[in-house]
């Protein structure tokens, strides 16, 4: 019997009533139902505000951090079974590892990048603190905290597991509910997946939710606290974005929308230079994987007019070997579109497309098919067209066949190549394939314009190249124009957009207790016990030591220049410092650095366990020989990883404040010191 799917709302799966059946998209054959039942997007919503944000904010950045490694591990280790129900949307093993291991690998890259990015609470510091008077008495700084809402994240059939966990992962990170909304056509993936994590236990209740089939009346309940995402077609996202609730409410709305995506290949790489082979191979990957079906692939292959001939014929050739049919047999190479409905838009594209471009290749709606029963599957033969005066079409910038379909485009000069790029109206990304640096110096920045990323590819960076058509979670993915003008993914900054920004106005005192970090001019806190001897749960925010004056001589300059090497003139030639503009002589920057280093480091074992880096270093004034200078060393953050070492001893990170000022008090050096201070339990 044909499972009918269920939604996962208000904690509990919903869904008996079979409705819109579901198909394989490789044999026809009915894999599931979504359900008749109408969901209550009130209870929905609810559920999110009260029981799935308590129970997320009873959790910080470090613990949430520490959950998305825990469901990573687990999803990986269960992985095979969403790969079995994975072929059923037609794709191959390869297909199938983008979208379920990258999801994983999605998750488990925030995980990481939380850790070592984010702080311990729920506040973002995105400092610095401004003094705005005189007398610093009165500052400022930006804060980022979670809104309070739900995020909304609305996902294309493509990437069922993928487009699902690269949104989740950051909007968990922010402390802000999901409600994830896959496309219905291969919803039977995305529900497994969240069948998984629900099984899991290791989320917060109703930290995710599952609408499957119509959104119904969900973004006309939405308020000013919550969040909408769409991935899917730019047509599509026009029409949501304008929904008068979103618009009324300025909801915030992010859109990542499919785009006319283009290649380059430079006029200085020849059909004789590996990168002309680069080229060929990019676009026939971008063209099979997925068979297709991606935002990011190549649609719009742009090369010299000169070397057009020799192009078309290795993309042809190399396309002639892709063997198309059911990915469960061996040699298969590129599976099946996602429903035959996407099948018949693709033809149909094509054929709008065909009007005004010729056929290279392909282009046979009775190709030869590999694998029982593939006749009634949603395949579509890999197809090349070429347009020979793209400057003056129309269809070939605006149309898009979302298949394994590309158009290759001749250029004169670079000046028309970038004009041909630029007509896509905004891309997700665009590949630029050129041998010559002072090639990509000059297109690059002209590029980067109309473009969410750009992939500059030669034989130096092709081993490890992840490609064209490849997001990656540490860099941007989104584009201008008609790519939806959103962002996603790029690191940290996927975190923050789903959090609120704040400007704080207060004393220094009141900005450090806010923020939980040292603001320069708060009051600090002096004891009688060095601040390096104490524990990491025995130190507060603001501990603060000032430690006894050092004069620096001449002997201590001499000495360093010997043991470094480092015999600049400024630090030894009497008559050329005085020429200079400091007048005189002075001692290394980095000798200041390690006498002050003298000044406040404990020389016996004690809690502080190792100094793993400086942050923000700038030497302010120069110090000369004969100068006296005394550190301001205060305990600036905490950051509680939850970590143990291989002893089973527990450490957190502490930043620390160090002002170095001279005899006239005047600060000459500045930093933080960042440390892992043992635990005390």
């Amino acid at each position: 019997m044909t499972t009918v799917l269920q939604s996962f709302v208000a904690g509990r799966w919903v869904g008996q009533q079979a409705a819109q059946a579901l198909h394989s998209a490789i044999n026809g054959q009915e894999v599931a139902f979504a359900h008749a039942e109408r969901l209550d997007f009130a209870e929905a919503l609810h559920y999110g505000r009260t029981t799935g944000l308590q129970g997320m904010l009873a959790m910080d950045f470090q613990q949430r951090a520490a959950a998305l490694r825990a469901l990573a591990k687990y999803l990986g280790e269960r992985k095979e079974e969403l790969y079995a129900i994975s072929a059923h949307t037609g794709a191959t093993r390869i297909d199938s590892w983008v979208d379920i291991e990258g999801g994983t690998g999605t998750l488990f890259a925030y995980a990481g990048m939380a850790a070592s990015e984010l702080p311990s609470g729920n506040l973002i510091h995105e400092g610095p603190v401004a003094s705005l008077g005189k007398k610093n008495t009165f500052a400022g700084t930006h804060i980022l905290v979670p809104r309070g809402g739900v995020a909304v994240h609305i996902n294309a059939f493509n990437f069922p597991v993928w487009g699902l966990l690269e949104k989740f992962a950051p909007t968990f990170l922010a402390g802000m509910p999901c409600i994830g909304k896959p496309a219905t056509a291969t919803s039977y993936l995305t529900e497994a997946l969240v069948r998984m994590i629900d099984q899991s236990g290791i989320l917060p209740k109703g930290a995710l939710q599952l609408v499957v089939g119509s959104t119904g009346d969900l973004l006309d309940r939405l308020d000013v606290a919550d969040v909408v995402t769409f991935t899917g077609s730019a047509d599509t996202a026009a029409k949501l974005r304008v929904n008068a609730n979103i618009v009324r409410n300025s909801i915030p709305f992010n859109a990542e929308a499919d785009s006319l995506n283009c290649a380059i290949l430079a006029d200085d790489v020849s059909p004789d230079d590996e990168e002309f082979d680069l080229f060929v191979k990019e676009v026939v990957r971008e063209m099979t994987v997925k068979a297709g079906q991606k935002c990011t692939a190549i649609r719009r292959a742009i090369v010299p007019r000169k070397h057009l001939d020799a192009v078309a014929e290795k993309i042809k050739a190399r396309l002639s070997k892709v063997v198309v049919g059911d990915p469960s047999v061996e040699g298969v190479k590129m599976g099946a579109l996602a429903s035959k409905s996407q099948q018949s838009d693709v033809a149909e594209r094509v054929a709008m497309l065909r009007q005004s471009a010729e056929l290279v290749c392909g282009g046979d709606a009775h190709f030869s098919l590999v694998g029982e029963g593939v006749a009634q599957g949603a395949f579509f033969q890999p197809t090349l067209l070429l347009c020979q005066q793209p400057l003056n079409t129309d269809s070939v910038h605006d149309i898009e066949a979302f298949g394994p379909v590309s158009t290759l485009m001749p250029y004169d000069n670079m000046e028309e190549a970038m004009a041909l790029a630029k007509r896509g109206k905004g891309s997700l990304v665009g590949s630029l394939i050129t041998k010559t640096p002072a090639v990509a110096a000059q297109v690059v920045p002209r590029l980067a314009a109309n473009h969410g990323r750009l992939h500059v590819l030669d034989r130096e960076s092709a081993g490890e190249s992840t490609g064209h058509g490849s997001p990656l979670p540490s860099l941007k993915h989104g584009g201008p124009g008609r790519a939806g003008g959103g962002e996603e993914l790029g690191g940290i900054r996927a975190v923050t957009h789903m959090m609120q920004r704040a400007a704080v106005q207060g004393s220094p005192s009141m900005l450090t207790a806010i923020t939980r970090e040292y603001a320069r001019g708060a009051n600090v806190i002096e004891t009688d016990t060095h601040p390096f001897k104490r524990y990491f749960e025995e130190l507060q925010i603001g501990e603060s030591l000032l430690t006894p004056s050092k004069v620096i001589g001449e002997a201590d300059v001499k000495a360093f220049g010997e043991l470094t090497g480092d015999m600049f003139y400024m630090h030894f030639d009497d008559e050329a410092a005085k020429a200079s503009a400091f007048g005189k002589r002075i001692a290394h920057g980095y000798l200041v650095l390690s006498d002050a280093a003298g000044l406040f480091v404990v020389a016996e074992p004690g809690p502080v366990l190792a100094n793993y880096g400086l942050d923000t270093l700038r030497f302010v004034k120069p110090v000369g020989l004969g100068d006296s200078i005394q550190v301001r060393l205060t305990c600036k953050r905490k950051i509680d990883r939850n970590k143990k070492d291989a002893n089973g001893q527990g450490q957190g990170v502490v930043a620390w404040d160090v002002e170095v000022t001279n005899q006239d008090k005047e600060l000459v050096a500045s930093y933080d010191i960042l440390t892992l201070v043992a635990k005390k339990g």
